[in-house]
């Protein structure tokens, strides 16, 4: 292997961590704009029951959103876990390299991206 060779699979991996972390910063961001929108509906909640504790229609709307946008959250963080390589264990909460199915601590079996969407 020659030094451009090597000089390109360096800049190469370079280019490839900078990707992952304007990612990452992307994901994060949308994860804290769902999150603040959540807060915003439940307030909204409040306000509709407060106005009309009967209509019962636009609750289960406001609801439906916010069920929405956690499905959505859990997505992203999924996603975020994966460019970081790790998957967080759903039983004791430790990290684990994403190429492993169980946990080494609890040897519990960890979610894939079609288990954890659902």
């Amino acid at each position: 292997m020659g030094i451009l060779d090597k000089f390109t699979d360096a800049s190469k991996s370079a280019s490839e961590k900078a990707k992952n972390m304007s990612d990452s910063g992307n994901l994060k961001r949308k994860i804290v704009y769902e999150e603040e929108r959540i807060l915003e509906i439940l307030t909204d909640i409040g306000k509709a029951y407060y106005k009309n504790p009967n209509d019962a229609d636009e609750l289960k709307d406001l609801c439906e959103d916010i069920d929405t946008r956690k499905r959505r959250i859990k997505k992203m963080r999924f996603e975020l876990q994966s460019l970081k390589g790790v998957k967080i264990c759903p039983n004791c909460q430790s990290e684990v390299m994403d190429k492993f199915q169980f946990c080494g601590a609890c040897g519990a079996k960890l979610p894939t991206c079609e288990d954890d969407l659902d």
